[in-house]
């Protein structure tokens, strides 16, 4: 490997990080850095970090085996496989897909948080809550990510495989493929060298008070934790199987600009450009990175134990597809130099979703956008009853925050028209549409 992960993590100030990479049918790993500040242990190649959102992947694979054994249509109302299934909205309780699901345009909530426990009924039980959750967009019509979307997928496998998620996810996956280090829940993730999220606070970076969250979300991505080198051993799966080829195919062909490089949609896989597939994962102070370029049978994986690991992993993203696969990497975006000014008669507004109200408003040639919590939830997300962002113009069609997070510079797309020449959503991954 052609850089140095132990300069890279100290470099970017991450505590631990795994890569592996995989080319002409060989993989290659290293780890370098501490699983925890607090315990010091240290990283190695069999330790486990937590996957977060490219569990998702794993997700769509268990719901294509269901496809290919004649049991699930992806096009059929989930309603006709799932007893009792409700929304909110009748109308799209009558036509939400698998497909919808799969391709976050099935209009349900990203962000409906609601503790359901820690048991095996976990799954159901959130569900259960959609029935009383605002639908916000009609499916098939806007794509919005959703976490909860995914853990009505959880629940088609549960129902239609007859046993809890983590169990159909142990025996149709880890368990053929052979994996040694893979945890689908904290007390399988316990018995390995397991890695504690971190988060920047204060100036300095500690480790998160929290593994995991209730159960419901691990088919979205909040439980399942492995290796780098076993996760490329299930996309080597992917690459093997004819069959699951199909979730690469592209469903969206263009989706709105929230910054990660992503400029369309599988079922499940992220998809980039020079043909690059793959996802990315957050989850409590972890965060973690797959690329895949399938025509060249190369695979990238790169998990980190902070919210701070993106440049350390685009950093690696670089170099390897490029030298191994000719895949340029799009760059992470920054503010224009010289920003033109914001489109305030289209852009400016309010947008709603589910958490906030969110003001675009210009004053003396500066933008910002102001985050109004709209329930209890929200203000603790925010520890204060509103928050204000300075954004430039990115586009015609995007701004980006003039200030990074960890992570980066955010960017918001404003897309679509209500008829009056103003864009319809505020959109940073998830939709929130215009009230104003």
């Amino acid at each position: 490997m052609e850089w140095d992960l132990g300069e890279l993590v100290a470099k970017y100030d991450v505590p631990g990080a795994q890569v592996a990479v995989l080319a002409d049918g060989e993989i290659q790993d290293e780890a370098a850095g501490v699983l925890s500040l607090r315990t010091q242990v240290e990283a190695t190649t069999d330790s486990v970090f937590k996957i977060g959102s490219i569990t998702k992947i794993w997700t769509a694979t268990l719901i294509q085996q269901l496809v290919d054994d004649g049991v699930l249509d992806l096009d059929r109302p989930v309603r006709d496989h799932l007893p009792g299934f409700r929304l909110s909205d009748p109308a799209a309780t009558a036509s939400l897909t698998a497909r919808h699901l799969l391709t976050h345009t099935g209009g349900i909530d990203g962000n409906h948080f609601t503790d359901t426990g820690r048991n095996d009924d976990a799954i159901e039980k959130f569900v259960a809550t959609l029935a009383e959750a605002d639908h916000l967009l009609p499916p098939g019509t806007v794509f919005s990510y959703s976490n909860s979307g995914y853990v009505v997928l959880g629940r088609l496998v549960e129902v239609l495989r007859g046993k809890p998620f983590h169990d159909v996810l142990r025996e149709r996956l880890v368990t053929p493929l052979g994996l040694r280090t893979a945890a689908t829940d904290p007390y399988e993730a316990i018995l390995h060298r397991a890695a504690v999220g971190h988060v920047q606070t204060g100036g300095k970076v500690v480790p998160t008070k929290e593994w995991a969250v209730s159960y419901y979300s691990a088919p979205s991505g909040s439980h399942f934790a492995i290796s780098a080198r076993e996760l490329l051993e299930f996309v080597r799966l992917h690459l093997a199987d004819p069959a699951l080829a199909a979730l690469r195919e592209p469903q969206l062909e263009t989706v709105p600009d929230f910054g990660g490089g992503v400029i369309g949609w599988g079922l499940g896989w992220m998809l980039h450009q020079d043909g690059v597939v793959g996802h990315t994962g957050v989850a409590k102070g972890q965060k973690a990175w797959l690329r895949v370029v399938p025509s060249a049978g190369v695979a990238v994986a790169v998990l980190t134990n902070s919210t701070g690991g993106e440049p350390l992993a685009y950093e690696i993203f670089d170099a390897a597809l490029r030298d191994l696969a000719g895949a340029e990497t799009a760059p992470r975006p920054v503010p224009p130099l010289d920003p033109a000014g914001i489109d305030a008669d289209r852009m400016c507004g309010t947008y709603r979703s589910t958490l906030y109200d969110i003001t675009l408003t210009s004053e003396y040639d500066r933008a910002f956008l102001i985050y109004r919590p709209r329930n209890e939830l929200a203000e603790s997300f925010l520890g204060r009853s509103e928050d204000r962002v300075e954004v430039v113009r990115l586009n015609d069609s995007a701004v980006i925050t003039t200030e990074p997070k960890p992570s980066g510079h955010q960017v918001l797309s404003l897309v679509g028209s209500d008829g009056h020449g103003r864009a319809r959503f505020l959109h940073n991954g998830a939709a929130a549409y215009r009230i104003g």
